[in-house]
């Protein structure tokens, strides 16, 4: 199939902004509880939707009297806390554009965008971002303003806007419209310098409208409950301010956690206990791989390895049932899943706070199996794709018919068309409307409405899509061979032992890959052999060690033909690191700049 469409169940806003929904939210439901927000001991406290609005009315009254103007770019450099949220939607109530940047860029990176953006004022997070923005400031000179919340920025802003009316603000607000700017997101930057991507409110009211309409039953923990989600996805990726605008506008409790490791994020997720949440590939996989080695510690593997194989053939079943290939589970696969549900599942689900049935997962591709077992264990994980050009979700698998290892239809009001040449083009009214004053960069990429999203892909007979590259990233062997090396990489990344792992081969005679390790199921693995803990120089010696990796890219190898598999490899004694530049921040790879970093290596893998 070459194009798949879906109608639109969201109707194109004609007025009003982002802010609006705070006010009605209030005004039909005050004493609802809209979010959740962690006090100084540690304690999760409700935040009603009445709290929220005089909270977001009080910062734009702040805003206003600071010299915030309808149209101004505001910078917000932090990790994701209830803050960015306040901040953004009172940036929204006064008309102003908000420019999220990543808390971990660099000097350079952060002059960049501020310069780019012309933003006239920033909210930092701590004295570290203020230092940063410090040290380029002098090439600023439109920067006015800057706040440090860890310094009360927040007090600081509400004290001095308290002489001003509550009707400055709401003609300021009355005079956003959809097509009113609400944000320019940077993208990572990959291949090159970031790009700022203009997205309107009109963009962002059609995306979490669709989304909130369309998937509103996977919010849910049961039928009938209230509704809840953590977000832990930074507020600098389109991703993340989806969540966030939806749960808003979906009346989905909302809270907030500012760690994107498992071992941060997995005490607030038993302590917040959300009904579903929005996530990586790598959290899925960091919760499966803790639960099977908690098991393997226990003296538990084998029950664990057959409720795994039981949680995956259920799963099947289902899907097989959903598509109409089959009768669903067997009496005696039932029976059996029963039995692991109260033994093996549970665990799982209580790990991830107990209440989560449902999940959605973007950002990069989920492994089917992965997603089979959540499914089995009870939480389907509805696997999407998308880019900050496209206010996020391009598809997402529906609720009452996913199909495992791909990421769905086109959401409804979308169409998504394969090109002759393979790449997908994505047609809504989520897509932005260009590149903040790069007319040559737009043009490259829009065409009347159509986005050239520079993957690669495949449409099914249910219009079902397929992700199997980018146009960028292909490697051509000096055979003449194509490879897509994402597909390659990800099979590789399914052991438990492996963390990352980078193919390589472009004008060379054969595929090669370099594969860093996960330290945390090393130390593990070499505990259960009895073993002493290596040093990493060691580990890239070991044999055993070796071997493991070399039975992943075996088991990689099996998808591919032999022109297209990986000949030989190479274990690195560190991980890519985004501190170091090899990593954007939203944890993709820097191909080129590894290759650079790494160039005596891979040298080394064509002796």
């Amino acid at each position: 199939m070459r194009e798949f469409t879906v109608p639109p169940m969201a109707a194109a806003p004609h007025v009003g902004g982002l802010a609006d929904v705070v006010f009605d939210y209030a005004e039909e439901d005050p004493h609802r509880v809209a979010l959740g927000r962690k006090d100084a001991d540690g304690r999760w406290r409700d935040v009603t939707s009445a709290t929220f609005r005089d909270e977001v009315l009080a910062l734009a009254k702040g805003l206003i009297a600071h010299g915030v103007r309808f149209g101004d770019r505001v910078a917000l450099m932090s990790r994701t806390r209830y803050e960015w949220t306040l901040f953004d939607f009172a940036l929204w109530t006064v008309g102003a554009q908000s420019v999220p940047v990543y808390p971990t860029s660099s000097a350079e990176q952060v002059l960049w965008m501020l310069h780019d953006a012309e933003v006239s004022a920033v909210m930092v997070e701590h004295e570290d971002h203020s230092m940063t923005i410090a040290s380029v400031i002098d090439r600023l000179p439109q920067l006015k303003r800057l706040w440090q919340l860890d310094a009360g920025a927040v007090s600081e802003l509400v004290e001095a806007g308290a002489h001003v009316e509550d009707e400055v603000v709401h003609r300021h607000r009355r005079a956003v419209t959809p097509e009113s700017v609400a944000t320019v997101i940077y993208t990572s930057g990959t291949t090159g310098r970031p790009k700022g991507c203009v997205i309107t409110h009109a963009n962002f009211m059609f995306e979490t409208e669709t989304m909130a309409s369309r998937w509103e039953s996977v919010f849910h923990s049961k039928p009938g409950d209230e509704a809840a989600t953590l977000l832990f996805l930074p507020l600098a990726h389109v991703f993340g301010r989806m969540v966030e605008v939806t749960a808003i506008r979906g009346r989905v409790k909302l809270g907030h956690q500012p760690e994107l490791s498992a071992k941060a994020l997995m005490p607030d997720l038993v302590s917040f206990r959300p009904t579903f949440i929005l996530a990586v590939p790598y959290i899925f996989e960091k919760v499966f791989n803790g639960a099977r080695r908690k098991a393997e510690a226990e003296g538990r593997i084998g029950p664990f390895d057959k409720a795994v194989d039981i949680a995956v053939k259920y799963a099947e079943a289902l899907e097989a049932r959903a598509f109409g290939t089959g009768p669903g589970p067997s009496a005696g696969l039932r029976m059996q899943h029963q039995f692991f549900d109260k033994v093996v599942y549970k665990k799982v689900r209580d790990a991830m706070g107990g209440r989560i049935r449902h999940a959605m997962s973007g950002g990069s591709g989920m492994d089917r199996q992965l997603g089979l077992f959540f499914a089995g264990a009870g939480v389907t994980v509805y696997e999407g794709y998308g880019l900050t050009e496209t206010t996020a979700a391009a598809t997402a698998n529906p609720p009452e018919r996913t199909r495992y290892g791909t990421v769905g239809q086109p959401i409804p009001g979308t169409t998504v068309h394969i090109a002759d040449d393979g790449e997908v083009w994505v047609y809504g009214a989520h897509v932005f409307g260009g590149y903040l004053g790069a007319p040559k960069a737009t043009a490259a990429v829009l065409n009347d409405g159509w986005l050239a999203t520079g993957d690669l892909g495949a449409l099914d007979e249910d219009g079902y899509l397929t992700i199997t590259g980018r146009k960028k990233e292909i490697l051509v062997t000096s055979g003449g061979k194509s490879v897509s090396p994402a597909g390659l990489e990800e099979r590789v990344r399914a052991h438990p032992l492996v963390a990352q792992c980078i193919v390589v081969g472009n004008d060379r005679p054969y595929i090669a890959a370099l594969v860093t390790i996960d330290q945390e199921a090393v130390e593990h693995w070499l505990a259960m052999q009895g073993r002493q803990a290596l040093t990493p120089g060691e580990l890239v010696r070991d044999p055993d060690l070796e071997m493991e990796v070399r039975r992943a890219v075996v088991a990689a190898n099996t998808a591919v033909s032999q022109a297209e598999s990986i000949r030989t490899f190479r274990i690195l004694a560190h991980q890519f690191t985004e501190e170091h530049g090899l990593l954007t921040p939203s944890l993709k790879l820097k191909r080129k700049a590894i290759e650079t970093a790494y160039a005596s290596e891979v040298d080394a893998l064509y002796r």
